[in-house]
């Protein structure tokens, strides 16, 4: 495999995960500034502002649980997820007019249309600056996760506040909006830990069902969670016309639900009343059974791995995005 050199004096063979993901912050701090300060101020307002950085956390534990040591790839490849990931957030809320991200007042909210649409452009574009450096599959990889995320979004416009939507449907937005950045994110780091063609598409499978059960419970939490815990308020789906997965198993069970969720001018008391209708169906209990089932998928994935500390964490990882949804 033909790879460019990494960086001078980054090839460091003992580093912990929490010292990948310090160096993560730093380069997205690096790569947010802008000639243009208002650039600089729109994108660090959003992606340093926390976030879980569950995708750069995975990223790293695949690259070493399959052997990798130098750390300067692998930080690269992190910080490009978490910055394709920021911009789709950027352009999510001006889409879905958005009010709020994660608790504060949305970029949208607070810059205005044009200026967050253009922070998003510009934080994609930092993303494959990065990406440039690797070789053309790496970079293929980068842009079929993107080119996903885009038709996702689209796809999920088609089912926005549309009774018709299906599980399969629902399923296949989560794959592309969701899964499909983790999925390349995994199996990039095992390609560039060397490992063997069968386990980075192993690798990848992990990082896939990791997607699946991260949204899935994320959909979860939105109607049945505690906003004291998760930080957001619930019921933004509901509100946004999003076919979340406790939405469609419920609109299957209970057929006065489809034309409330039909509606674009719910008030905060019918949201609510909602809400407890779609609890009231028993969907969170099967909304959580799949979400166990893809994180049970998800560990079985890493059978080809050695045992180590890093496979360890991930399976520990996979654990902590369940035990949310409980």
């Amino acid at each position: 495999m033909k790879r460019k050199a990494p960086i001078e004096g980054t090839d460091v063979a003992e580093w912990a995960l929490a010292d990948g993901l310090q160096r993560v912050e730093s380069r997205l701090s690096e790569l947010l500034c802008s000639a243009e300060p208002l650039l600089t101020e729109i994108s660090s307002y959003l992606v340093l502002s926390g976030g879980k950085r569950v995708r750069p956390a995975v990223t790293m534990l695949i690259f070493r649980a399959c052997g990798g040591q130098v750390m300067n790839d692998i930080v690269d490849v992190a910080t490009a997820l978490e910055l394709i990931h920021s911009a789709t957030l950027l352009h999510d809320d001006i889409i879905d007019e958005s009010d709020t991200r994660r608790g504060k007042m949305s970029a949208l909210r607070k810059y205005g249309l044009a200026r967050t649409l253009v922070t998003g452009d510009f934080v994609f574009s930092r993303a494959f600056q990065l990406c440039a450096r690797f070789e053309e599959r790496l970079i293929n990889w980068a842009a079929e996760a993107c080119v996903k995320l885009t038709e996702g979004e689209i796809m999920q416009g088609r089912f926005r506040f549309n009774p018709e939507v299906t599980l399969a449907d629902y399923l296949e937005i989560i794959d592309r909006k969701t899964a499909s950045i983790f999925r390349q994110g995994a199996r990039t780091a095992a390609y560039l830990a060397d490992a063997p063609e069968t386990l980075v598409q192993a690798m990848g499978d992990c990082g896939y069902n990791v997607g699946m059960t991260f949204q899935i419970v994320d959909d979860l939490l939105d109607i049945d969670g505690d906003q004291k815990k998760t930080g957001k308020p619930v019921g933004i789906d509901l509100r946004d016309g999003n076919p979340s997965l406790p939405i469609v198993l419920a609109m299957q069970r209970d057929s006065t639900i489809a034309p409330m969720f039909a509606r674009h001018d719910l008030s905060d008391q019918e949201i609510d009343a909602l809400q407890e209708r779609i609890r009231a169906t028993g969907v969170v209990s099967e909304v959580r059974r799949m979400a166990s089932e893809y994180g049970q998928r998800a560990r079985a994935s890493l059978r080809g791995l050695a045992p180590s500390e890093d496979r360890d964490q991930l399976v520990a990882l996979i654990e902590q995005l369940l035990s949310r949804a409980q």
